[in-house]
């Protein structure tokens, strides 16, 4: 099984973690720029973490066969810092960068007004930048943010086909399958979305247009529940085909949308597979 985990941050994670994934077939990943935890105190900061993402991090991920690319962007929980407000002012230097593939991640965390100003901020360089933009839908009040979400995204004149919402369940998938952005879907071990749910969506929406990602980062997650979605997706009678596009053609077309995607070392991998199952470390 070849798997793109279209959001996780690796950052966050151990050579350990590199290894697993190589084993259980992450051929590629996308690491989106989010809070690391405790509040970043001025702009220098965010310009270490932009340079790690797009020097050290590729390196490390390159040493287990994975290729790593990243989205840049101010989060939306420390757009809401005045302290932080000049990384916008940063961030055009960072998204003409070849191993950047999209703005992100932006959006909502508490729906405020410094949040409406980022959001709207960085869908412009988005389009701007020609690059597609990953968008984070709030943990609280899911249904009014993805609903504000969609009308921002809108407003902005971004193409639909050019945005990706995450962080989805059963209540907000609907709403961003008729706006037409692609659907993004983070596998958690006891929150956000369970390979079943993941399976049961995938029953009745259709594999098109969907990411499926495992958002792990210094929180309790797992980098493999990728796999595992995979793994589920076949038990429930759905094709090797079917797997191979969620798992990996999906996030190639979304993110190859940038004209940065680089899979020339990963890409002819094929998905292995044995009758109904996956065969472990196949790729």
């Amino acid at each position: 099984m070849r798997i793109f985990d279209p959001h996780i941050h690796m950052t966050s994670r151990t050579t350990d973690d590199y290894q697993a994934m190589a084993d259980a077939g992450v051929r590629a990943l996308v690491e989106p720029a989010f809070w690391l935890g405790q509040p970043r105190t001025n702009v220098g900061s965010f310009v270490d973490y932009f340079d790690a993402l797009l020097g050290w991090e590729p390196f490390r991920a390159s040493q287990f066969g994975i290729r790593h690319h990243a989205t840049i962007a101010l989060n939306p929980k420390e757009a809401n810092d005045p302290r932080c407000a000049g990384v916008l002012d940063v961030l055009p230097r960072y998204l003409v960068k070849d191993g950047v593939v999209a703005v992100g991640e932006i959006g909502y965390d508490s729906m405020t007004p410094a949040e409406d100003e980022a959001f709207a901020t960085q869908l412009a360089l988005a389009r701007e930048h020609d690059l597609p933009a990953l968008v984070h839908t709030p943990h609280r009040d899911k249904a009014r943010g993805t609903e504000r979400t969609l009308a921002v995204v809108a407003e902005s004149g971004i193409d639909a086909g050019r945005v990706v919402v995450d962080h989805l369940n059963e209540v907000t998938v609907g709403l961003v399958k008729e706006s037409g952005c692609w659907m993004g879907f983070s596998i958690y071990p006891e929150t956000k979305m369970s390979p079943p749910r993941m399976v049961e969506i995938l029953k009745d929406y259709g594999p098109e247009r969907i990411l499926v990602n495992s958002a792990a980062d210094w929180g309790r997650s797992d980098p493999l529940l990728t796999r595992t979605t995979g793994e589920a997706m076949l038990a429930a009678g759905f094709s090797a085909d079917d797997v191979d596009r969620v798992l990996w053609r999906n996030p190639v077309e979304f993110y190859g949308q940038s004209g940065r995607l680089d899979l020339s070392d990963v890409a002819a991998t094929a998905p292995t597979f044995e009758g109904s199952s996956i065969m472990r470390g196949g790729g």
